[in-house]
C-alpha cells in the first residue's frame, strides 16, 4: 500500500514540476483511495454545482484532471462530504476511511498540508461544540474565557503553519474565517441557552456582532461560516420574542419572522437564496398547516431569486402539503423482495408505521430496523413497512436478507423520480403514520421522538 502511495505522490510532483517549467495552463490533479467504499464512485463540487462524478477502479483508488479549477473551497463527497481547498496546479492526494470519514480523512502531494490545517480546526470545532453545554451555566466573562483559550490555541496552530508554509491569502482568509466564525458561533449558542437569563450576559457579550460580515461569498458553503449565520439569525428572531415567551422554532410565526429578517439583512443575492432555502425547507419538513405552508412559501417565492432553489423548494412544499393529517396517502408503486410489483395503498392492511431508508450509511438502517422492531413489540396492532429509497434492487435485497429484516414488510420504490414528487426522500429521516384505510394521521414525525410512543397510543384510542 504504501508503496503505491509514494508512487502516486511521484507522479504528482512530475506533473507539478512540468507545471512549473511550461508556465502554461496549470492543470490540477486529485487522486486518491477510498478505504471501505460504501459507492463506487467519489464527487466533486464547487459549492452545489457537481463538477464531476469519478468512479473508483478495483483497488478502490479514483483519480481526477482538470485545467479549470479556481481557487477556492470544494466539496468531496462519497456517501459523507467534506470540504477541501484547492488551487490551480494543486496535486493533491486524499485518502479516506469511510468508518470513520471525517477523523481518518488524510491529505498529502502539493496542497495536502493546507489541508491537513483545515481538517485538524474541524475535528477541534466538532469536539468543542460537543462538550460545550457544560459551561452555559458559567457567567459570560467566565464562558468568554473557556472559549478564548480554546480560540488562541487554533490560532497558534495558524500563525506556526503560516510561518512555516508559502499559502495564498485566500487561503489565510479562509482558515482565519473557520477559527472566528465558530468562535462566534459559540456565542451564540451561549446566549440562545441563557435567553431566559440574561443578566448572566455582559454588556459587551455581543459586540462582535458589530463586525459580521454576511456577504462573504466565498464562504457560502463552507460550514463554520453558514453554521453561524443560522444561529445569529436563531437569536435574532427570539428577540421579538419576550424573555420568558416559551418559543416553537417549528411554528409558522417563528419561522415567518425568520425569513424575513434574513431578507432585510443579508445583501448577497446567493447566501440570502441559500439561507432562505434552508429555513423554508426546515420548516416545510415540520409543518402540519397548509394554509401555513402555503403563506410561508408564497412569502419565500417573493423574496428568493434563484430559480434552481424555486423548483426545489416547491417541489418540498407540494410534497408537504400532501402529507397533512387527514389526507390520503399518495400512492407510488412498490417492487417488494421477489420483485412484485404492487401499489403503497395496496400494501396498508393494518395501522401502519411507513419509514424510509437507504442502504447508506449501514448504521442508519440498522438503528431505524432496530427501533421499528422494539415498537412492533410494543404496539402490534401496528404494521412496520421499510421503504428503501435507493436505486438497485440486487444490493437492497441482499442487504433485507443479510440483515434479517422481515421481507414481508419490506418495499423497494420503483419509480423514485415520481415518489420524490410526492414524498420528501431527500429528508427521510421520518416517518408517516396512516390508519388502516391509507388516511395519514401524522405525516411528519419521527420514531426518535421522545413522545412517538403516546402517539401510537392515542392514534389508536380515537
Amino acid at each position: 500500500m504504501f508503496r503505491k502511495l509514494l508512487l502516486l505522490l511521484s507522479v504528482l510532483a512530475l506533473f507539478s514540476c512540468k507545471n512549473k517549467e511550461e508556465n502554461t495552463v496549470q492543470s490540477t490533479y486529485i487522486r486518491g483511495q477510498i478505504i471501505n467504499p460504501t459507492l463506487d464512485y467519489v464527487i466533486f463540487s464547487k459549492g452545489n454545482i457537481v463538477l464531476d462524478t469519478i468512479p473508483l477502479d478495483e483497488n478502490n483508488f479514483f483519480e481526477y484532471s482538470t485545467d479549470k479549477i479556481k481557487a477556492g473551497l470544494h466539496l468531496f463527497s462519497h456517501s459523507e462530504g467534506q470540504v477541501f481547498y484547492i488551487e490551480p496546479g494543486d496535486s493533491l492526494l486524499i485518502h479516506i476511511n469511510t468508518i470513520d470519514f471525517d477523523e481518518s480523512l488524510a491529505f498529502s502531494g502539493k496542497g495536502g498540508d493546507q489541508n491537513n490545517l483545515l481538517i485538524d480546526l474541524y475535528l477541534k470545532n466538532e469536539k468543542e461544540n460537543q462538550n460545550l453545554p457544560k459551561w452555559y451555566s458559567l457567567s459570560s466573562e467566565e464562558f468568554e474565557d473557556k472559549i478564548d483559550s480554546l480560540k488562541a490555541i487554533k490560532l497558534q496552530s495558524y500563525e506556526e503553519f503560516i510561518a512555516n508554509n508559502k499559502v495564498s491569502e485566500n487561503f489565510k482568509d479562509i482558515a482565519l474565517s473557520n477559527i472566528e466564525y465558530d468562535y462566534y458561533s459559540k456565542k451564540e449558542l451561549y446566549g440562545a441557552a441563557n435567553r431566559n437569563t440574561p443578566t448572566r450576559l455582559s454588556d459587551d457579550f455581543f459586540d462582535y456582532r458589530k463586525n459580521i460580515n454576511f456577504n462573504k461569498n466565498e464562504l457560502k458553503f463552507y460550514y463554520p461560516y453558514y453554521r453561524f449565520l443560522n444561529r445569529y439569525f436563531e437569536n435574532m428572531v427570539c428577540t421579538k420574542y419576550s424573555a420568558n415567551e416559551v418559543i416553537d422554532r417549528n411554528s409558522f410565526d417563528y419561522n415567518y419572522k425568520k425569513i424575513h429578517i434574513i431578507d432585510s439583512v443579508v445583501a448577497s443575492d446567493s447566501i440570502r437564496n441559500r439561507l432562505l432555502r434552508y429555513n423554508t425547507i426546515m420548516y416545510l419538513f415540520n409543518a402540519q398547516n397548509e394554509e401555513e405552508e402555503t403563506r410561508l412559501f408564497e412569502a419565500y417565492k417573493k423574496m428568493n431569486t434563484d430559480k434552481k432553489y424555486l423548483n426545489e423548494v416547491e417541489q418540498v412544499y407540494n410534497a408537504s402539503i400532501q402529507l397533512i393529517k387527514g389526507k390520503k396517502i399518495p400512492n407510488v408503486l412498490l417492487v417488494n423482495t421477489e420483485n412484485v410489483l404492487n401499489e403503497l395503498t395496496n400494501v396498508i392492511n393494518a395501522p401502519t408505521v411507513l419509514f424510509f431508508w437507504r442502504g447508506q450509511p449501514a448504521i442508519q438502517h440498522r438503528n431505524l430496523h432496530k427501533r421499528a422492531s422494539e415498537l412492533k413489540a410494543k404496539f402490534p396492532q401496528y404494521d412496520f413497512i421499510g421503504v428503501n429509497t435507493d436505486r438497485h434492487f440486487k444490493k437492497w435485497r441482499d442487504i433485507v436478507y443479510k440483515s434479517k429484516y422481515d421481507s414481508k414488510f419490506e418495499y423497494q420504490i420503483e419509480n423514485l423520480t415520481d415518489a420524490e414528487k410526492k414524498f420528501i426522500l431527500r429528508y427521510i429521516n421520518y416517518v408517516i403514520v396512516i390508519d388502516k384505510d391509507g388516511i395519514i394521521l401524522d405525516g411528519k414525525t419521527n420514531m426518535f421522538n421522545l413522545d412517538f410512543e403516546d402517539q401510537l397510543q392515542a392514534f389508536l384510542n380515537e
